[in-house]
């Protein structure tokens, strides 16, 4: 398996939106979308945090580390068709077959149905779920075989 180019890391979420609460109260609003969801593994580096299945489906950055903005967070949600929807503000075509879906979040608030939805047909698109990976059946339970 290739080695990915991006590090993790060590302090995970906190020590990327170190500084900036209100990034981190967003994050965690969609990490706990996607946790329900289950069957998806979280990856931390210095730019984002990363969803992925047997591919990546979700991406939360703060747009003030890259832009001037006041949003604290972007969340970026990878589709095989494009969307047309009053909440994305922006949509990216960086590969055949995937349409990147920017979204704006400035608050815990805004991680609401809407954006669980998009969270849902994403992850559904990246694949089944992972083996180990959180469930929603069972929430911090050990692995099967543990």
């Amino acid at each position: 398996m290739a080695k990915s180019r991006a590090q993790e890391l060590p302090g995970g979420a906190e020590e990327l939106f170190a500084g900036h609460p209100e990034s981190l109260e967003v994050y965690r609003a969609v990490r706990g979308a996607v946790e329900e969801l289950g069957g998806a593994r979280e990856r931390v580096t210095r730019s984002q945090v990363a969803w992925a299945r047997r591919r990546g489906f979700a991406y939360a950055w703060r747009p003030g580390q890259y832009v001037r903005s006041t949003v604290p967070l972007v969340l970026s949600v990878a589709l095989p068709r494009q969307l047309t929807h009053p909440r994305v503000k922006e949509v990216a075509h960086p590969s055949p077959g995937t349409w990147m879906h920017h979204l704006e979040l400035s608050g815990a608030g805004d991680v609401d149905e809407e954006v669980v939805d998009l969270l849902r047909q994403a992850a559904e698109a990246a694949g089944p779920q992972q083996p180990g990976a959180a469930s929603p059946a069972a929430p911090g339970a050990p692995e099967t075989g543990a």
